[in-house]
């Protein structure tokens, strides 16, 4: 039998390649920069295998691993069958227009159920709420967000978050302080936002003003460049991370870069300049989600340095609850009717299909 390891949390989250770890896997995992697993559909079959998953990675160290998704709804959702089918956001914004005080509801409701099944599974954290202001060019945002308005964004989000806490969960909120106005997707390109400062504290910057005032505990920026006001892309940025996020809005929780493997990524060098440059910048945390070449090499030329204030704020991200409880939790009655409420906010399967359902945070 293997001995857990007592080991800090480290500042790299990193993906694994299926259903089941690999030797080199959990050794990788126990490497001390890992502090966390993302996973993805490619590592979802069923809740049995899933369950089976989440307690391996957890038994490798004390304290455990985080584990996190991007399963936000609508064209991001990674676990199907098995899971209550959750709507695009967009979904929510259209509600919000018919009836305010039923769109809050129902964003508490999605927020709770999205949380409640995935802490069933053991998994702490889902990167959302997408907090980004659909301007209309982001076909990669699209649907995903509530919608355009600063204050309509902000409020759904804002009741999403507290849906979340009620099902254990943190909230995530990205791509910050924008990704909605830029037609480029930083999956494949490094995007410009060309607007002035003050144009985007005006819209985009609500939202994440908002939820940081209501407690958002993680957030993950955009790998965009906004060249009014910096010519770095902000999750390289001080001025954004540092000066406006940190000291403007005050946020104090984790800060996740986008996964570093991505082309919007590229502009800082090899993977090894690339986290340096989003740690000098003031990311807690670096993903590697796709390339475990690139996660080999970084474990292997990244001095093993792990910030003081990490282990706090990855503390409060971790998932609150016993898989058992959460597990008797959604298979009562009650939450039988809060799935009810959300499968009805749910439109057609064609409505559903887009990109983003693959790899892509």
């Amino acid at each position: 039998m293997t001995q857990t390891l007592k080991l800090p949390r480290g500042p790299v989250m990193v993906g694994v390649a299926g259903l089941t770890l690999t030797d080199a896997e959990c050794q990788t995992l126990s490497h001390p920069l890992v502090g966390g697993v993302i996973l993805f559909r490619r590592n979802y079959q069923s809740l049995e295998q899933l369950a089976a998953l989440t307690a391996r990675i957890k038994s490798l160290r004390t304290p455990a691993l985080l584990i996190a998704v991007d399963h936000e709804g609508g064209r991001v959702q990674r676990f199907l069958d098995g899971f209550t089918r959750l709507p695009p956001m967009s979904r929510l914004g259209a509600r919000w227009d018919e009836d305010r005080s039923a769109a809050l509801e129902e964003a508490r409701t999605v927020g709770y159920v999205l949380a409640a099944e995935l802490r069933a599974c053991d998994i702490d954290l889902s990167f959302t709420p997408v907090l980004d202001l659909n301007w209309g060019p982001s076909a990669v945002i699209g649907n995903r967000a509530f919608g355009a308005e600063p204050e309509k964004v902000a409020a759904l989000a804002e009741a999403l978050q507290q849906g979340l806490r009620q099902g254990g969960m943190a909230s995530c909120g990205k791509h910050f302080p924008g990704h909605g106005w830029v037609s480029g997707d930083s999956h494949h390109e490094i995007p410009r936002d060309t607007r002035p400062l003050e144009e985007i504290r005006r819209n985009d910057l609500q939202p994440f003003a908002r939820l940081v005032a209501s407690g958002m505990a993680s957030l993950m920026p955009a790998h965009v460049v906004y060249p009014a006001v910096d010519a770095q892309p902000a999750g390289y940025s001080r001025r954004w991370l540092q000066d406006i996020l940190r000291a403007e809005l005050k946020f104090d929780g984790v800060i996740f870069s986008d996964d570093l493997g991505m082309e919007g990524a590229a502009g800082a060098g090899g993977i090894v300049d690339r986290a340096r440059a989003a740690f000098s910048a003031g990311c807690d945390v670096v993903l590697l989600c796709n390339r475990p070449d690139f996660t080999a090499e970084l474990l292997r030329e990244l001095p093993a340095q792990i910030p003081a204030a990490l282990a706090a704020r990855l503390a409060r991200i971790e998932g609150d609850g016993e898989r058992a409880a959460w597990q008797a939790t959604i298979a009562s009655a009650d939450f039988a009717a809060c799935r009810r409420k959300v499968a009805a906010l749910v439109p057609d399967e064609q409505s559903m299909r887009g990109v983003s359902v693959g790899e892509a945070n």
